[in-house]
């Protein structure tokens, strides 16, 4: 493996898709080649259970315990702009790159239909020292969960619904000061009757 400490640009990969992905593999794809890395930072987003209600992809067993059953049907449903939402996302990976001296960043995000603890989102960057590293990941899904052309929808035993961001969300971009909005339309009337306003998936724990 040839060693370089000075790439002659910075690392960059967006992908949206509906295959899964494998976090080691990312990591290790981020790292390659270059020994001016010091520390990679990620994030991967999974799907949970929220509200108290009783999703599809759940089926109470024995004394009430849930048990998972991704045949059941999804617990999300995530639809996105082909091609303008990669463009929207490589952006702002580009500004998380110069903002904090980033070696590089892979950002996967996933759409179509996810089960209950399925892997939505990957953020993962390198950076010579931690601090921007944690930074400069922290950023990225800030912008993520309130300005990349995303639509989720919940899907539960009762229905279905819409999601807008939420007020937590936009104080968490705030904090990092002006950052490039997407600018982008709200799902066609044939998708969904309320035009929510563009924003990622519940990444619980996040």
């Amino acid at each position: 493996m040839a060693v370089d400490t000075h790439p002659a640009a910075p690392h960059r990969h967006v992908a949206v898709q509906e295959a899964d992905f494998d976090l080691g593999a990312e990591v290790a794809a981020l790292r390659e080649g270059d020994m001016g890395i010091g520390a990679v930072a990620s994030f991967v987003g999974t799907v949970r259970a929220w509200g108290g209600v009783p999703h599809v992809s759940h089926v109470p067993v024995g004394d009430g315990e849930p048990l998972t059953d991704p045949a059941a049907g999804p617990s999300l449903v995530l639809e996105h702009y082909p091609g303008m939402t990669e463009r929207t996302i490589e952006a702002m990976v580009d500004e998380a790159i110069q903002r904090f001296a980033l070696r590089g960043a892979r950002v996967i995000h996933r759409v179509g239909p996810l089960a209950l603890g399925d892997q939505i989102v990957l953020v993962c960057v390198s950076a010579p020292h931690r601090r921007a590293a944690f930074e400069g990941c922290e950023f990225l899904m800030d912008w993520l969960k309130t300005q990349a052309p995303f639509w989720k929808k919940e899907v539960s035993a009762l229905g279905s619904q819409w999601v807008d961001a939420r007020e937590q969300d936009d104080a968490a971009l705030a904090r990092w000061g002006a950052v490039p909005a997407a600018n982008v339309p709200g799902p066609t009337a044939s998708t969904t009757p309320s035009e929510p306003r563009c924003q990622t998936t519940k990444e619980h724990g996040a």
